[in-house]
């Protein structure tokens, strides 16, 4: 088996990086601006707008008040992308070191929120007044007409993108499998 490029590891830690990065940066910038605040700010009138939510649950909402949960899983995902990435050397093939960066970036930015690390209490207007706020902080508002897209934030896009890419990776993994079974001497493409 041959040797993992340096390149390949910076490029799954730069990723990380500046996943999470731009991920707990807009929440915290947005957060300052919006917080407790009823106002929605359009960005494309009709489609994209800015609103503060706090999200106890996971995709959609499901699961409100699981945060514990969803915080333990977030940690197993963390411990499977590595895994999958350095235990099993699928950090060799480029499209999956990015794919699984981006998730790993997600994963970190709203773990991050789920642990109450923003330093931020709920209010005195609510039944936890005082209380760490253990929910992950989504402000992206998508609309189109009456139609209303869950809130969500950097971190979820990262986690979405991440996912598609992996799925595309499985059908392009079975299309390679299909043709190595015609075609036995095909190179591979793991760069």
């Amino acid at each position: 088996m041959r040797a993992i490029p340096l390149r390949r590891y910076l490029l799954f830690v730069a990723i990380v990086l500046l996943g999470t990065v731009a991920d707990l940066t807009t929440k915290s910038w947005i957060f300052a601006r919006l917080w407790q605040r009823p106002e929605v700010l359009e960005i494309v009138p009709g489609f994209v707008e800015l609103e503060v939510s706090l999200n106890q649950g996971a995709l959609f909402g499901i699961g409100q008040g699981m945060t514990r949960l969803f915080a333990a899983l977030s940690i197993l995902a963390l411990l499977g992308v590595a895994y999958w990435l350095f235990w099993l050397g699928e950090i060799r093939k480029l499209w999956l070191c990015v794919a699984l960066a981006a998730v790993t970036a997600g994963i970190l930015g709203n773990l991050y929120d789920r642990l109450a690390l923003h330093g931020m209490v709920w209010p005195p207007n609510y039944e936890l007044a005082g209380e760490p706020i253990h929910a992950v902080r989504d402000w992206i508002l998508l609309r189109y007409g009456d139609y209303r897209w869950p809130n969500f934030n950097v971190a979820d896009s990262l986690l979405v993108c991440g996912a598609i890419m992996i799925g595309i990776e499985g059908l392009r993994e079975q299309r390679r499998a299909a043709s190595a079974g015609t075609d036995e001497g095909a190179p591979s493409n793991d760069d």
